[in-house]
């Protein structure tokens, strides 16, 4: 078996909850009271363009919902959605074990807009333990896109079948073994650590 060096990580749905998923959006028409057909419509024309790092979260906060007049400030919105994050705490000492027992390196490979990837980095001590961070923002690509998988093995100077790599999106993990990563889709983590255990990294 090839040994593993390199750890590709997701943050949303792995690591953490979803950073500005639907579940949120629902949460934010009930505490805010807004039209919840046009924030999805405004949020999906233009969310993509926030991940991959061509739009401030102001500026998407003005697409979507500062258009028009509101009894509340950019502010405290955006305060709103950075409290919608959470850890997913026996993942994250898990992935420390991992890291620790193997020496690995750990390469954070995500979809995220700037603002609410760099809270929830700083947040939640990932750059205690990750090593690279290859986030749609910062590199202007996202996932599906091959190439942001390629540029994670470049940066992480990994071959494809020294990496492992963890995503809750099973389109994800396929692209990236479409060009030999070998991969988990994480549904919880008792399949994970069994995954993690096949590949010979937890005993």
């Amino acid at each position: 078996m090839t040994k593993v060096k390199v750890l590709f990580l997701d943050i949303g749905g792995v690591l953490l909850s979803n950073g500005w998923d639907r579940g949120a959006r629902k949460k934010a028409v009930q505490v805010f009271n807004l039209d919840e057909t046009e924030l999805n419509e405004r949020h999906h024309l233009t969310f993509d363009t926030y991940e991959q790092g061509k739009l401030s979260l102001d500026e998407y906060l003005n697409r979507v919902i500062f258009y028009t007049n509101r009894n509340f400030s950019k502010e405290q919105f955006k305060a709103f959605m950075f409290q919608q994050s959470t850890a997913n705490d026996d993942m994250i000492a898990m992935i420390k074990e991992v890291k620790q027992k193997n020496n690995l390196r750990i390469a954070v490979v995500n979809n995220e807009g700037r603002e609410l990837n760099e809270h929830r980095i700083n947040s939640f001590g990932i750059s205690e333990f990750a090593d690279f961070f290859i986030s749609s923002c910062f590199v202007h690509l996202r996932k599906p896109d091959v190439e942001i998988f390629k540029l994670a093995l470049d940066i992480s100077h990994a071959k494809p079948h020294e990496v492992f790599y963890i995503d809750d999106r099973s389109m994800f993990v396929q692209i990236a073994e479409g060009i030999g990563i070998k991969g988990v889709i994480h549904e919880d983590i008792d399949k994970t650590k069994i995954a993690l255990k096949n590949a010979g990294l937890l005993f």
